[in-house]
């Protein structure tokens, strides 16, 4: 196990502008579960692999057990990586591959048998160390790559979106194996993923980047209920926020087909600002009553029956909403509908620099 630490680290490319990845700072806490998230070229897998040496940095120091390994080889950063591909030798047998990399390192042959199969019972393979990878299915083979890590006992796992060649119900289903297995190996892990629900399941924090810079670090929930920026809003969650240009007046917020009521806190998160982006989540949206004091009417464009929830598509003067209904609420594409929400559930952003201005805080449960 151990901290891992970056020190405003970037990546540019040769003739490249623009960095890859800018000033990048990040100290992990020993055997911490740390989330890499954003969209396509946010820099997420070039991050990673910076700290494991298969990309030179160009800027800054990446520390690995209070080390500075800046020019120190991939083989002498004790990391062990477990790729999109599973990436398994194809003429090797299960206990073959999940031994090589203890042959190689000239670990004693009974060393070697101890450490594999007490990685295959771990991870359930125990019965397929015979076999090729060609007779394994998708999520066998995941297991081999990722016991193929294991085995090293490494301070650092670097795992680059692994379980995006599986269905999704296999996915979910190796994403809880992951889990059980970080809290029982206790390693520090980085795990890289363009999938927010992956994020926000798995990781302890959680990184989301966007053109090479980092948005905000934070736990899950913090990036949910309190989120940096615009960006981070509409990313974190899924059906993802919604968004508004609203004009202030008379403690409204106000636009076409919406006036939303403001509470005290927001009025004064809101400033001298004359106009706000508005956020409000498909959650926080619900048909109104009569007595509503915030109302957005808008024309129905799609009905996605969920089973548990309904949601909506409205299209709401210029916008088009995203709502959560019960699905005993009977709406059909078409019809007009006035949603509503509570004034403590809108979010508010900055026009200009669209950082947030103000949030909500849940509270828990007694």
């Amino acid at each position: 196990m151990a901290i891992v630490e970056l020190r405003h680290v970037g990546k540019r490319y040769p003739g490249s502008e623009s960095l890859a990845v800018s000033d990048f700072n990040l100290v992990t806490k020993d055997g911490e579960f740390v989330v890499l998230v954003g969209p396509s070229g946010c820099g997420k897998t070039t991050t990673m692999r910076m700290i494991a040496g298969l990309e030179d940095h160009t800027e800054g120091d990446i520390f690995i057990g209070g080390v500075n390994v800046n020019g120190v080889a991939p083989r002498d950063r004790d990391i062990a990586m477990v790729f999109q591909s599973y990436a398994l030798y194809p003429h090797m047998t299960v206990r073959e591959n999940l031994g090589f990399s203890l042959k190689l390192k000239g670990h004693p042959k009974a060393d070697v048998q101890k450490r594999v199969e007490t990685v295959a019972r771990i991870l359930g393979i125990d019965k397929l160390l015979q076999r090729k990878p060609r007779e394994l299915s998708g999520g066998q083979r995941q297991r081999v790559a990722l016991g193929r890590a294991i085995v090293r006992q490494p301070k650092v796992f670097l795992m680059d979106e692994p379980l995006s060649n599986l269905d999704a119900k296999l996915r979910v289903g190796m994403r809880a194996e992951i889990i059980k297995l970080h809290r029982t190996l206790g390693v520090t892990t980085f795990y890289v993923t363009h999938d927010q629900t992956e994020a926000m399941t798995m990781g302890q924090r959680v990184v989301v980047l966007r053109d090479g810079r980092a948005q905000q670090i934070d736990t899950p929930n913090q990036l949910y209920q309190q989120p940096a920026n615009r960006f981070v809003a509409g990313f974190i969650g899924t059906p993802a926020m919604n968004f508004l240009t609203a004009t202030l007046g008379d403690g409204r917020a106000a636009g076409q087909g919406f006036s939303l009521s403001l509470d005290a806190a927001a009025l004064r998160a809101a400033g001298n600002n004359q106009t706000l982006c508005v956020g409000v989540r498909p959650e926080h949206l619900h048909l109104a009553h009569d007595d509503a004091s915030s109302r957005l009417t808008g024309t129905v464009e799609v009905v996605e029956p969920l089973g548990a929830v309904t949601l909506i598509q409205a299209r709401v003067g210029g916008a088009t909403l995203t709502a959560q209904i019960p699905p005993i609420e009977r709406v059909s594409m078409g019809d007009t509908v006035t949603l509503s929400c509570d004034a403590d559930r809108l979010y508010l952003f900055d026009p200009k620099t669209e950082s947030l201005l103000k949030g909500i805080t849940l509270q828990a449960a007694p």
